[in-house]
């Protein structure tokens, strides 16, 4: 008898007592949700942060679980659900001043991950590029509307021939001087 293929809409798959504070896992696992699983293992991929390993394992242990439990391609599955507990706490106290111990808490956390299986494959996202019209000219650009504007001053690009004098300060009394110290005009 050849085995009967189940059908499904999800697929779960979890990861328990993961060495890291549930708060920190949770900065990963916001990006993820409702993002294609290709998609959401090349942002896993390139992530700075410690937490994106156990969440890229736990991503491919799903799409295992898929395609060796209900036979769905991977181009087919997206991130339903991720969610992200806090596990056990695992209580240490480290020494400090005069005999004192101070608690240290090591936490832990549980990601539980549902990917959702859609009824046909996505076709893979390409960039359509339009072939430049002919009949129009191309804008001419001018090297300062080359470089953006930086809010700093001192990343401004210097500009030849710029003479111009910033007007001397003056204080109340009308009085010039060009420091902060109070006691010049007098």
């Amino acid at each position: 008898m050849a085995e009967e293929v189940k059908k499904t809409t999800e697929v779960k798959a979890f990861a328990r007592g993961i060495h890291m504070s549930a708060r920190k896992v949770r900065l990963v696992a916001n990006l993820l949700r409702n993002m294609p699983v290709d998609e959401a293992l090349n942002n896993l991929t390139f992530m700075t942060k410690k937490a994106a390993l156990p969440i890229r394992k736990l991503v491919d242990s799903g799409v295992a679980n898929a395609k060796h439990n209900f036979q769905v391609e991977m181009e087919r599955l997206f991130v339903k659900s991720l969610t992200v507990d806090s596990g056990q706490v695992m209580k240490r106290f480290r020494p400090r001043a005069q005999g004192r111990a101070f608690p240290v808490r090591r936490r832990t956390s549980h990601i539980n991950l549902v990917l959702g299986v859609l009824e046909k494959a996505r076709a893979p996202k390409r960039k359509v590029v339009e072939a430049p019209k002919s009949d129009k000219p191309k804008p001419v650009k001018t090297p300062a509307a080359e470089e953006p504007k930086s809010r700093f001053g001192i990343f401004r690009p210097k500009t030849e021939g710029h003479t111009e004098q910033k007007p001397a300060k003056l204080d109340p009394e009308g009085k010039h001087y060009t420091s902060f110290d109070r006691r010049a005009g007098e």
